[in-house]
């Protein structure tokens, strides 16, 4: 028994029992991985797949017993290699971070900047993707952490810790009709804003799955409204360049707004309508993490520091009664 046996098999799985798919993520080759598990079988004295002919079907009962130990051993694999990695190296090595467009284009870039030049030679890489997306890349291993406001914090086999809070902002461009309910010259707090006026109007807004749409959604839906949201997107860059064009008026990411200001546009904050967000950073639960890791979750969260957090990651305790 090895590990690329066992990997070989957790891939299987993760690809949905296709082998030609799971050897492509291994960089190996079909034969090789059917032969790998085939010997593994033999010497286990079990069958873990179900086979029609020389397709892989489903897992066998065994085959579903041994998948999860099969995780935990290849888990503890990786993290000897990242003891042997912190010890050796504490001020080198990698950090793949999985988030959202919001998060890596308004919140990420001074918290990389301070990281880089505190760890300089930790190698830094961002992937994007949805919430639901980016909790499976830290799931399978293919990134150390994941930041993103929906999902991570109730995905199971991953942990977090609430970073920050923000809330929404409405935008809308000059001259919109909607100004006239912040009155002359326009109230910019966004006091005088409601719900009822802003049903009145075309919306453009971020996706189901992204940015707090739950409870824009939500908070219509409490005053029985029901909003024209005439398109909506992953990326509030793109939210603002369709309000520019005329389509609507714009429900983003109060992050995402530009405390300068941006040509043609007026914000005012919609907190009050639709609430407090928080993001959450995340992490594989049982993964042992390197040092610059906890590092990067401070500097996202002062509240915790990294005793806290090697506490709370290790002992698996809830995060949820440290509030922000």
């Amino acid at each position: 028994m090895n590990l690329n046996q066992l990997r070989f098999v957790r891939e299987t799985v993760r690809q949905n029992f296709n082998l030609s798919a799971a050897a492509l993520v291994l960089f190996t080759s079909q034969p090789g991985v059917s032969k790998a598990i085939i010997e593994l079988e033999e010497e286990l004295g079990i069958q873990i797949f179900v086979r029609h002919g020389k397709r892989i079907k489903t897992l066998t009962e065994p085959g579903r017993v041994m998948l999860p130990i099969i995780e935990r051993l290849l888990i503890e694999a990786d993290n000897l290699r990242r003891v042997g990695a912190e010890f050796s190296s504490k001020q080198s090595g990698d950090l793949v971070i999985a988030t959202t467009h919001t998060q890596a284009r308004y919140t990420l870039p001074p918290v990389v900047k301070q990281f880089t030049q505190l760890f300089p030679h930790v190698h830094l890489s961002l992937m994007q993707g949805t919430p639901r997306q980016i909790a499976q890349m830290v799931l399978n291993g293919d990134a150390d952490l994941a930041i993103a406001t929906e999902a991570i914090s109730e995905t199971e086999g991953l942990i977090s810790v609430p970073c920050f809070q923000w809330q929404h902002a409405i935008v809308m461009p000059l001259e919109h009709p909607l100004l006239n309910i912040l009155g002359t010259p326009p109230d910019l707090s966004g006091k005088r804003m409601t719900l009822e006026a802003l049903a009145r109007f075309p919306l453009v807004t971020y996706h189901t799955d992204f940015s707090g749409r739950r409870r824009i959604d939500a908070a219509f839906a409490t005053r029985n409204l029901t909003p024209d949201i005439v398109l909506d997107a992953i990326d509030a860059d793109v939210i603002k360049t369709y309000v520019l064009a005329g389509l609507g008026v714009g429900i983003v990411a109060g992050i995402a707004i530009d405390p300068l200001g941006q040509p043609g546009l007026v914000s005012v904050p919609a907190g009050h309508l639709f609430g407090n967000n928080v993001t959450h950073a995340a992490v594989k639960r049982g993964n042992v993490l390197r040092g610059y890791v906890y590092h990067l979750i401070t500097l996202l969260a002062p509240e915790f520091d990294q005793q806290l957090l090697e506490r709370l990651f290790t002992t698996h305790q809830p995060a949820s009664n440290y509030q922000l």
